[in-house]
């Protein structure tokens, strides 16, 4: 079963990425400012921020697949309605937002459904593993988006998304068990009492340090693609971008992450997961405030950083979720996931946002802007390793 959600998740998520790989496009024939490229990217995180905390929070007390076959329904609209139906900002806008909707009912209670089969030393395993199916579908659909586009157009590659999300539900319909949900959750009108959650230090600093996570990961990743076709146009190296173009490298970002995310929580279990949490995060914002600047090197060195800073961002990854998910006391797993997941993505808005608003004011036709656009982040990257120093969270099963 742990096979089969894995599974799922993939081909729910197939088609997340397709906008950032396309946001060049986008920004083109929709006439975007940075800005408004950056509402389009962020608000699939905010609509997911507002979703979440009653989705997952529902996973309490009904069938979490329930839930799930909900979200994935939602994606496969919203993939659908972008690709054949957006016509500019605000079409794009919506439909983005109802794709986070879709994800808020499919992630983290597919997570909840993977965490109640598996109790234990290896519930962390199991965490990294869907951690790493989704890494490897959010990589792949940089890839997929960017040839299919190349081919057939922009609106065939968004299509792809929704065909993914119908193979999703299809599966998760037919072969994985409905459970004999026994509600030993809280009561209807405390569904949204999350006092009891933030009364838990550990699961708030596990959650403080994956909106600090979610905050750079959603930023490089949204970008990424605009900021080395940037680097290319500026360093006269297009050959040089046609052999390993930006969405492929987007791509081996996220199949690199997958790798580190997976590593990652086997190096907390072995160093502690605190320590671990920490020595990532600092060493990404050493790289973080350079990676902007290094447009006026080369191609070359702006990949190999972009390459370096996402290994460092999805380090921490699994380790985090997995630190959140084994801290939850009984019958609040679901609760806690959701408040995990709500900071996580408001980290997530506020990410690809902010560069966008940085890069309107400091401007995105120089090495300067870039740069400047990355080390405005800084002051927030630093609030994820002090949460771990100030709250102490707890170490879980079979660590060390």
């Amino acid at each position: 079963m742990v096979l089969l959600i894995c599974a799922v998740q993939m081909l729910a998520q197939i088609g997340l990425f397709a906008v950032p790989a396309l946001l060049p496009t986008f920004m083109q024939v929709w006439f975007l400012s940075n800005t408004e490229a950056g509402w389009i990217t962020g608000v699939f995180y905010l609509s997911y921020m507002f979703s979440v905390p009653i989705l997952v929070s529902l996973t309490d007390r009904i069938d979490p697949k329930r839930i799930y076959l909900f979200g994935v329904g939602m994606i496969a609209l919203a993939g659908f309605g972008y690709a054949w139906l957006a016509e500019g900002f605000w079409s794009g806008l919506f439909f983005r937002a109802l794709w986070g909707i879709g994800w808020a009912g499919s992630y983290m209670p597919g997570l909840k459904a993977l965490s109640d089969l598996v109790e234990g030393p290896q519930q962390s395993r199991a965490v990294a593993a869907h951690a790493a199916s989704i890494g490897v579908s959010s990589a792949l659909s940089f890839f997929i988006a960017g040839t299919v586009a190349d081919v057939f157009g922009w609106r065939v590659a968004m299509t792809v998304g929704g065909g993914g999300a119908i193979a999703a539900f299809l599966l998760m319909a037919t072969l994985f068990p409905s459970s004999s949900f026994s509600g030993q959750s809280r009561e209807l009108g405390k569904l949204l009492d999350f006092r009891p959650i933030f009364r838990n230090r550990s699961a708030v600093a596990y959650s403080i340090g994956y909106g600090v996570h979610t905050f750079e990961m959603s930023a490089l990743r949204n970008w990424v693609v605009a900021f080395l076709t940037f680097v290319a146009s500026y360093q006269g190296t297009k050959g040089v971008a046609e052999l390993l173009s930006p969405a492929a490298v987007a791509t081996l970002m996220g199949l690199v992450g997958v790798l580190a995310s997976v590593s990652g929580n086997e190096m907390a279990r072995r160093i502690g997961r605190q320590r671990w949490i920490i020595l990532v995060m600092a060493a990404g914002m050493v790289v973080s405030a350079g990676i902007g600047f290094s447009a006026a090197i080369s191609y070359q060195v702006a990949v190999g950083l972009v390459l370096i800073y996402g290994s460092l961002i999805w380090a921490d990854s699994a380790s985090l979720t997995a630190g959140a998910a084994g801290s939850a006391a009984a019958g609040q797993r679901g609760a806690t996931l959701a408040v995990h997941s709500t900071l996580g993505y408001t980290g997530g808005f506020i990410g690809p946002l902010s560069i966008g608003i940085m890069l309107d004011i400091f401007g995105s036709d120089a090495p300067i802007g870039w740069g400047l656009a990355f080390l405005a982040s800084l002051g927030i990257l630093a609030i994820g390793p002090l949460a771990i120093i100030i709250f102490k969270p707890k170490s879980l099963a079979g660590d060390r």
